[in-house]
């Protein structure tokens, strides 16, 4: 069964010898270049055959990242271009910093560009100089939070202005760190730049904090999200047990996806309500979150509710208001579910104390943690690798515990949400203890 289409576009023939020195010799003890014929299977589920035979369940291939024998690009005419995109995350500045020190070292590519806050950065109406960047610049950054180009939502729509700068400042080739919208903006940034019959790559690394991208194990700063979370729960849990019938309300990024509300759930064993978008719950009712939540304080003398930001959203007003990446505005579920639940005991005539926290910036702003330094470090490389080949509207993921070069078109084709039949929400049912359903 055939389902989608892997193949990743490249701007011509690699025919360039790579100043990579490495072995194509398997089994000699030196690391190997890696081939385009280098691929894995996209889903390792199998299906047994009328014959009894295990066989996959899907058969589509996915195309190995990493350094190849031949390049496209003679790496004495590469002017590479960076720019960081939409909110902050954990990770940024070790991303750059990795496909700085790739191309200065690795192949000896010493014009790099860093791009100011976003695609606005790379618009006529920019009043922002761009930043040369060196292995000296980069040295340090990966110990602070944040990016040192700066991050800004918009402009990704603005295609063709965005080419003729890349143009003017003769940019063959363009890495977009960032996740749904900087993808579909650099997705069209490169079919502009093949309509135009331009030579520049464009090369994208998967930003996004709530891990909604589609065909992306995981993407950078998640982990960290998670880590951050983790003592924030702790310390509601400890609010919530220090009062009468008291209630530790916390908040966490996910805006359609809730991995990090999840994983977090797992993490700390201390969350009676795991409230994620994929899983919707009434307020009031006897299958209603109130009332589940009464019981348990009846039952415990405290609760702690963890909720995802896009949780509950039908239970609020639309906006009708859209940001600048064009992702709708949400009302706030934290400052919502704080009011509801003081109206509702006061209503039952229960004393409760309700504790609420939003640890959403000091989350999104801190430094990577280790896990996600290695992933950065190493996605950001892959990066590199894919670009000096030629290849274009591609981007780094790990598939698999394997890092391939994924079209753009295919990542943001779907968002990656939680299952709730999936064996990762079970885990957080059993964790939690919470009803499966909290719709009447």
């Amino acid at each position: 069964m055939t389902n989608f289409d892997f193949n990743v576009k490249t701007l011509g023939a690699a025919k360039i010898d790579t100043p990579i020195k490495m072995s194509d010799v398997k089994g000699d003890g030196f690391a190997d270049y890696v081939s385009d014929d280098d691929r894995i299977l996209y889903c390792i589920d199998t299906v047994k055959t009328p014959d009894g035979h295990r066989v996959p369940k899907c058969e589509d291939t996915v195309e190995l990242a990493g350094p190849r024998k031949k390049i496209y690009f003679n790496p004495a005419h590469v002017h590479a271009a960076i720019c960081t995109c939409g909110g902050i995350c954990p990770g940024l500045n070790n991303v750059i910093r990795a496909i700085v020190r790739c191309l200065w070292y690795r192949y000896g590519v010493h014009r790099i560009t860093g791009i100011r806050f976003g695609y606005q950065g790379l618009l006529p109406t920019s009043t922002d100089t761009p930043l040369a960047l060196d292995p000296d610049l980069v040295d340090e950054i990966q110990e602070k939070g944040g990016t040192i180009l700066g991050s800004a939502r918009g402009g990704g729509n603005k295609t063709s202005d965005i080419v003729d700068t890349l143009e003017r400042m003769n940019v063959n080739i363009l890495f977009t760190i960032g996740g749904d919208g900087t993808q579909r903006g650099a997705n069209a940034i490169a079919e502009e730049i093949l309509k135009r019959g331009l030579k520049i790559s464009v090369v994208g690394i998967p930003k996004t904090i709530d891990n909604d991208l589609a065909f992306i194990q995981t993407s950078f700063g998640f982990d960290t999200a998670v880590s951050m979370a983790v003592p924030v729960v702790r310390c509601a849990h400890v609010e919530a047990k220090n009062a009468i019938n008291g209630v530790g309300l916390v908040k966490v990024m996910g805006r359609e996806s809730g991995f990090i509300a999840a994983s977090t759930s797992l993490a700390q064993s201390d969350v009676n309500f795991c409230l994620i978008p994929e899983n919707p719950f009434d307020l009031e009712g006897d299958k209603g979150l109130l009332k589940s939540l009464k019981k348990r304080l009846q039952d415990r003398g405290h609760a702690v509710i963890l909720v995802a930001e896009g949780a509950g959203q039908e239970l609020l007003p639309n906006t009708g208001k859209t940001d600048a990446s064009g992702n709708k505005t949400y009302n706030d579920i934290g400052i919502f579910l704080k009011d509801e639940i003081n109206r509702y005991f006061k209503q039952e005539g229960m004393t409760v104390n309700v504790k609420y926290i939003d640890p959403s910036y000091v989350i999104r702003s801190a430094p990577a943690n280790s896990n996600d330094s290695i992933y950065c470090a190493r996605l950001g490389a892959n990066a590199v690798h894919a670009a000096m080949a030629g290849k274009t509207e591609v981007l780094i993921s790990m598939m698999n515990d394997r890092f391939v070069n994924l079209p753009i078109s295919l990542a943001v084709s779907s968002r990656n949400k939680v299952s709730t039949e999936s064996s990762l929400w079970r885990d957080v049912l059993e964790n939690t203890r919470q009803p499966i359903s909290m719709k009447n």
